[in-house]
Parts: C-alpha cells; sequence; structure tokens
C-alpha cells in the first residue's frame, strides 16, 4: 500500500477530480479528510467510498477562500485522523464566459478566491501543521492547462490557475528543507460536473474534440492516479513541476498559425 496509514486533505472533494483522488488514496491505504463547500450529499457518497476502501473519512463544511474554515479543518482532521501529510488542493470554481470589459470585480474576487486564496490557506495551514510534526508531507495543487494557455472569457480562471501554478515554485524553494514536496497537476477537458453540460453536448464536443489529438475527454480516475504517484515515495524527488493531463491538447494549441 502507497499511503499506507497517511492522513490526506482533499478540498472539493464532493464530486469529480477531488472525489477520484479521495478514493484513490483510500485504496492505497490513505484516511480523508474532505472538505466540502455546498454539496452535503457529494461528500457523503465520497466518504462512503473512502470507508468501502476500510479506511477512516472526515467531512468537513467550509469555504478555502475562508482562513476560519481553514483552520477549523485542519484542527478537525489532527482531532480525528492524525496530522495531516498529504494536501491536495483541488476545489474550484470556473468562469461563465464574461469578458474583462464586462466582468463585475466581486465576479473576479470570487473566482480568485477560491481558485488562489483557498490553495494560499490550505498550504499555510499545512506547512505550519508539518512543522510541528518535524516536516516531510506533500502539497498537491490541481491547476489547468489555463496555467499556461488562454482563453478569452476565463481571464479571471486563467489569472488564479497562472497564479497557482507560481505560487507552486515559489512554496517548493520555500518548504525544501523541511522535505515537503508541492506539485501541480495541470488537467484539460475532463468529465466531471464542472464539464458536463458540454461534455454531454454532442454539437459541443463535435466542435472541441477535434483540437484534442486523444479525440476524448479525459476521466477523474486518470488524474487521480497521477496524483497517487506525486504522493507517494516514487515521487520524492519531484517538486516544484506542474504534471500536464490533458490528451495532447496543449501540444495541439497553435495548429493553423
Amino acid at each position: 500500500m502507497r499511503l499506507k496509514d497517511l492522513v490526506a486533505i482533499v478540498t472539493g472533494a464532493d464530486s469529480g477530480i477531488g472525489r477520484a483522488i479521495a478514493e484513490t488514496f483510500a485504496r492505497e491505504s490513505a484516511d480523508i479528510a474532505i472538505l466540502y463547500h455546498r454539496d452535503r450529499d457529494g461528500a457523503e457518497e465520497t466518504a462512503d467510498r473512502v470507508r468501502a476502501a476500510g479506511r477512516r473519512a472526515l467531512l468537513v463544511q467550509g469555504d478555502v477562500g475562508s482562513e476560519e474554515d481553514v483552520e477549523r479543518l485542519f484542527r478537525e482532521a489532527e482531532a480525528a485522523l492524525g496530522p495531516p501529510f498529504l494536501l491536495v488542493n483541488n476545489a474550484g470554481i470556473g468562469q461563465d464566459g464574461s469578458e474583462v470589459a464586462e466582468m463585475d470585480p466581486a465576479q473576479f474576487d470570487r473566482i480568485l478566491r477560491t481558485n488562489l486564496r483557498g490553495p494560499f490557506l490550505c498550504c499555510r495551514a499545512f506547512v505550519r501543521a508539518r512543522r510541528r510534526q518535524g516536516g516531510r508531507g506533500r502539497v498537491i495543487n490541481i491547476t489547468s492547462v489555463h496555467e499556461r494557455i488562454p482563453s478569452p472569457g476565463a481571464a479571471a480562471y486563467g489569472a488564479a490557475k497562472g497564479g497557482l501554478l507560481a505560487f507552486t515554485r515559489s512554496l517548493c524553494l520555500e518548504v525544501a528543507e523541511d522535505r515537503i514536496n508541492v506539485n501541480a497537476i495541470a488537467p484539460g477537458l475532463i468529465h466531471t460536473p464542472m464539464t458536463a453540460e458540454r461534455v454531454e453536448d454532442p454539437k459541443t464536443m463535435e466542435e472541441e474534440l477535434p483540437n484534442i489529438p486523444w479525440r476524448r475527454p479525459g476521466r477523474p480516475e486518470e488524474v487521480a492516479r497521477l496524483a497517487l504517484y506525486l504522493a507517494s515515495d516514487e515521487a520524492d524527488y519531484v517538486t516544484g513541476q506542474s504534471f500536464t493531463i490533458d490528451g495532447g491538447l496543449t501540444m495541439n494549441w497553435g495548429q493553423g498559425a
């Protein structure tokens, strides 16, 4: 078992990529603290899957952008499960296509609050917790292919994900002496509740799949397997990196120029 008796905190684990990571980690013998925002039923289903794998699950409701909620998450996780060794910053929200000229500043702030401030708060609490334990540990930040490539109508989302990539790289240097690995995963089009409307619309897929050399959306469990590698001892020498998983999408970007 690659994560035997480790404790993982996975934000946004009530569905999609977060749920797949929580379940995959549990199958490798980790206990899981699940932070969810609104979807209690989804979080309960994830917890049931963790327990079905024979591991403990803790549900905590909160907002990753709230300092108080994040501090409470870490207190409750440590009290119930033990000191966290793994942190997956997966919670995130998308953008509705609003262009910069028309965007309400409140929308911009909301996207950065969840997608960038949230990982900052969780990483800060995690590093402090690991230092109390003498160091070591692993952070995985879920970014997006849009950490690098632009998309019209998604400037705030791109700013947050690009910022999270830079944050990942800087943090890895700060905590190297603590032997805390900090990496990112940058998914492309993955079939999750966030993308279901697009993925399940044949017309949209007819337009979008030609841009993906693999000619299909990815699956959450494929991202989870990559996260498992980064969480395991096999990735001990890997830090400050971002791993793209996109069926070749970014390799096709700019074709026809």
